[in-house]
């Protein structure tokens, strides 16, 4: 069983030590952006940030909505979400927690406005909220449904953790020393190029017992026509050959909405007009050398390329219009899947873009949480794998991540398919 697999059926002492290392993780990235970015802990209001301060206060906030707040935290799915819940613990020094911590009902723009406490108040209220968590934890029957909002609030911490780290390279930091390592792949020249899968059934959609996120659920068979795909994802030494070929200046390549993004221009890129005047020419954190090779900028500082590594920081857009130059295509959801289980497929170094629309499987309800998936079902894209950022309890085939397609913030890349869908 994977570590991932093992996470989401964690019985109540490994997700004990899992909620306390998360923890940790938080607080050491947290403690990196106080180090990088002063006192103040000030980045700009843009839609790829949030203000690392009331990202700390959020995860400390969510664990304690959904479980020391919670009075129906014990029926799992089947609470309501709606249930009175006793005032936040931050309300005894004055400040409404909800009212500042909420993302379902605080807009993004306006957190940077609020009077939020300051670090060590966080710190502190912190550590309350986690020894509220450990300790009903213990007396909680160890069972699916009294451990489901124990894991998912391991699992939201382990997303904002994530977050932390891809938001440090947007701003240029150095890059921080909580990212999870991986192993490394093979030398590309002993990893097989593609893989041949023939057609098969398949099932998407996750059942059986531990945890799920609402949008995995709803098994249903679909029929995968035989592929060819990429054992990993798309390197820079196959992505640049594009650039070089003028792939960015090309309309053909591009769908309509690729065209309108790569002409808008970044609004958030050092060295790019702010007012989105200058059109992408190649991807973002990428930068021709004085030498007629490629630097990446990697938290503060610019390094040579490693041409070997997968292409990342890439929007969908980049994504398909690549597939389109070399005669290829991004796989569906179904296909990627299937792929991962052949022992050749390497995946986990970039979450990868993939054809199918993040949508409801069949019969879908919402769980408590009901701003994780229903309000995102508006056509962007599935992404499939992990990240060097993820937390290997994370890493789970069947995980159903989504952004928005120019989203290039994000450690994104992808692989290619040939064949009739």
């Amino acid at each position: 069983m994977s570590e991932a697999e093992q996470a989401r059926c964690a019985g109540k002492a490994a997700l004990a030590q899992a909620l306390v290392g998360a923890r940790e993780r938080t607080l050491r990235l947290f403690a990196a952006y106080q180090a990088a970015l002063g006192p103040a802990l000030r980045v700009p209001c843009t839609p790829e940030l949030n203000p690392p301060l009331w990202e700390l206060g959020h995860i400390g906030w969510f664990a304690d909505w959904w479980i020391a707040r919670n009075p129906q935290r014990g029926q799992g799915t089947q609470a309501d979400p709606l249930a009175p819940r006793a005032p936040a613990r931050q309300a005894t020094h004055g400040v409404n927690a909800d009212a500042l911590y909420n993302s379902s009902t605080v807009p993004h723009d306006r957190r940077w406005q609020l009077d939020l406490p300051d670090a060590e108040a966080v710190r502190t209220d912190l550590a309350h909220g986690l020894a509220d968590t450990l300790a009903l934890l213990a007396q909680t029957p160890d069972d699916d449904a009294g451990l489901y909002f124990f894991r998912l609030a391991l699992f939201h911490e382990d997303m904002h953790a994530e977050a932390a780290v891809y938001m440090a390279q947007t701003l240029g930091l150095d890059a921080l020393d909580a990212t999870v390592s991986t192993a490394a792949p093979p030398p590309e020249q002993t990893l097989p190029q593609t893989l041949s899968v023939a057609a098969t059934p398949w099932t998407l959609g996750r059942s059986g017992p531990g945890f799920a996120f609402d949008n995995e659920l709803g098994p249903h068979a679909v029929s995968v026509a035989a592929f060819e795909i990429d054992a990993r994802a798309v390197s820079w030494a196959r992505f640049l050959p594009f650039v070089a070929a003028g792939g960015y200046a090309q309309r053909r390549f591009w769908s309509e909405a690729g065209w309108a993004w790569l002409q808008a221009g970044a609004t958030v890129e050092p060295g790019r007009s702010a007012s989105g005047a200058e059109p992408w020419r190649y991807p973002r954190h990428l930068r021709p050398s004085t030498d007629g090779g490629w630097e990446r900028q990697r938290g503060g500082h610019w390094q040579p390329l490693d041409m070997a590594a997968p292409a990342c920081h890439l929007t969908a857009f980049e994504a398909q219009a690549w597939c389109a130059w070399a005669g290829r295509r991004l796989p569906s959801e179904a296909e990627w899947e299937v792929a991962a289980g052949h022992p050749g497929f390497q995946w986990g170094e970039v979450w990868e873009w993939t054809a199918s629309a993040f949508a409801p499987f069949p019969g879908f309800q919402p769980h408590p949480y009901v701003d994780y998936s229903r309000p995102w079902f508006d056509g962007r894209p599935v992404l499939k794998g992990a990240s060097h950022a993820t937390a290997p309890r994370m890493r789970h085939p069947q995980y159903r991540n989504f952004f928005t397609p120019e989203r290039n913030d994000i450690f994104a890349g992808f692989r290619s398919v040939v064949g009739q869908r």
